[in-house]
């Protein structure tokens, strides 16, 4: 008669390519059953924007079907996000993963990389805030296209909700071509308001659209709160990643991790020829993170629907959602995704072993 214990054996073929182990000793299995010629069993990923959740599941289904006496395989597919060992504290308890994403340099479309990000990974099942910490230039509430600000509840704003991202950003407080005009302290000031004075609720992610460069707010906020890494975006030519090189480092030297370089304006694809041009170069980026070390999370084209779609608060990744360019922020957000579950992993297996010995 088969067992539990024989569907864990058969199903410790199947690795997580992520992580590198396999899916039983990672504990993604669970509630396993077995009722006659049926093998009942849950695999809970650590990200709903997991790349390979179908191939993990056709190779589960094969390895179980190989069992003498098991005929059919009911297999659940879920996720729970982990939260990064250090993430939680006074400001944001209820949040697992904060995720800046910085430039080096203005002009490489952060801001739009930010929106479109938070958008790909609540539409693959996780809770996403996105705070617009930019103060001189917000531009993530025309982005994605919300005005009413945020409300008060108490002595604590509650966040309005576009797309189904919780959204904050210092434009929701400024009238129309109007400056902020402010230095350190106040700047220090905002982002603990924005942190902690904030009801961001129980969030899986949230994505943090910093102003360029390595200034003040990248400071507080590294200060502040226990980042689950950074993610930086620049565009391919030499200029744009030496300066965002220096931003790479600015995040080293805070200790806070840098979970990969996102090439943006990669690319350009005719529309109406489909020829291809690269206007500021190709594969630089990629380059960078090899000489780094840091992942490369992907690259994103040129194109004038993603700056159209923008302008009229409709990031392209639901605007255009089979489109090749939403294919494109999308596979960005898997592997941004995958490699915040690489981190929060390696922090519970070192917890671990700091435990044990």
């Amino acid at each position: 008669m088969t067992t539990p214990q024989d569907i864990l054996k058969a199903l410790a073929v199947v690795r997580d390519p992520d992580l590198g182990r396999n899916i039983v000793e990672l504990g993604f299995v669970k509630d396993v059953k077995v009722c006659g010629d049926t093998a009942a069993f849950k695999i809970e990923l650590t990200t709903p924007a997991c790349p390979v959740r179908e191939l993990m599941k056709d190779q589960a289904r094969k390895a179980v079907l190989a069992i003498p006496g098991i005929a059919k395989a009911d297999i659940t597919m879920t996720s729970q996000v982990r939260a990064a060992a250090s993430a939680k504290g006074p400001l944001l308890p209820g949040v697992k993963n904060i995720l800046p994403v910085a430039s080096g340099k203005g002009g490489v479309g952060k801001s739009t990389v930010s929106a479109n990000l938070a958008v790909a990974l609540r539409q693959m099942g996780a809770t996403v805030g996105l705070l617009d910490a930019d103060v001189y230039g917000p531009s993530i509430p025309t982005i994605m296209g919300v005005e009413t600000p945020p409300k008060l509840s108490g002595q604590r704003m509650v966040p309005p909700e576009q797309h189904g991202v919780k959204i904050m950003s210092m434009g929701f407080f400024l009238q129309q071509h109007d400056a902020a005009i402010w230095r350190g302290p106040m700047l220090h000031k905002m982002m603990e308001q924005f942190l902690g004075a904030v009801d961001w609720g129980e969030l899986d992610d949230l994505v943090v659209d910093l102003p360029p460069g390595t200034g003040d707010i990248q400071l507080s906020l590294c200060q502040m709160v226990s980042l689950t890494g950074a993610a930086v975006v620049s565009t391919p030519q030499d200029v744009a990643l030496s300066v965002a090189a220096k931003a790479i480092a600015m995040f080293q030297k805070l200790n806070t991790p840098v979970l990969g370089i996102v090439e943006n304006m990669s690319y350009y694809v005719c529309r109406h020829c489909g020829d291809r041009d690269e206007i500021f170069g190709h594969g630089g980026a990629r380059e960078a993170a090899e000489q780094l070390k840091i992942p490369f999370l992907g690259e994103i084209p040129l194109a004038n629907e993603i700056r159209n779609t923008a302008d009229h608060g409709m990031p392209i990744v639901l605007a255009e959602p089979d489109g090749l360019y939403a294919k494109a922020f999308r596979t960005v957000a898997e592997n941004l995704a995958a490699q915040v579950s690489i981190r929060n992993m390696k922090e519970e297996t070192t917890a671990e072993i700091k435990v044990t010995f």
